[in-house]
């Protein structure tokens, strides 16, 4: 049976490479691309006092997940795997780890922003909260 194997996608270049990564490793796989949508970057501004500001923001984030979704999915489909896609609204840590306990994963591949020292603990680290939480085994790409 093949593997279904999550990637969270927050369009930066490290999530690319974890795809790239499952691509190349996991040819029979299901890749599961998976956004989180974090209400907390909607802000605090005046905009966000406006009733349909956060359909609005809402809406643009969805659209843009869709376009994150778009070239890893072609290169993936070129490659011969089957791709699902997913948006989620949440915290990301907690979103991705609920996700993969939920829904059949078998195993994360994500990447890591490579924050170290005062960043990494001002910061976080999704990727290592992941990996603390995570039900199933989590790959980290650099």
């Amino acid at each position: 049976m093949a593997k279904r194997i999550l990637v969270p996608v927050d369009g930066s270049e490290q999530a690319h490479q974890a795809s790239d990564f499952v691509v190349g490793e996991f040819p029979d796989a299901t890749l599961v691309l998976l956004h989180v949508i974090n209400p907390a970057e909607a802000g605090y501004s005046a905009q966000a006092s406006i009733p349909s500001f956060s359909e609005e923001w809402y809406e643009r984030e969805k659209e843009q997940a869709e376009s994150l979704f778009d070239e890893i999915e072609a290169e993936a489909e070129s490659a011969g795997l089957a791709v699902e896609r997913v948006v989620e609204v949440g915290k990301p840590t907690r979103t991705i780890v609920e996700y993969a306990r939920e829904h059949d994963i078998d195993q994360i591949v994500m990447g890591s922003h490579g924050r170290s020292g005062m960043s990494r603990i001002l910061l976080g680290s999704v990727a290592e909260n992941v990996v603390r939480r995570s039900p199933v085994p989590v790959t980290v790409t650099r």
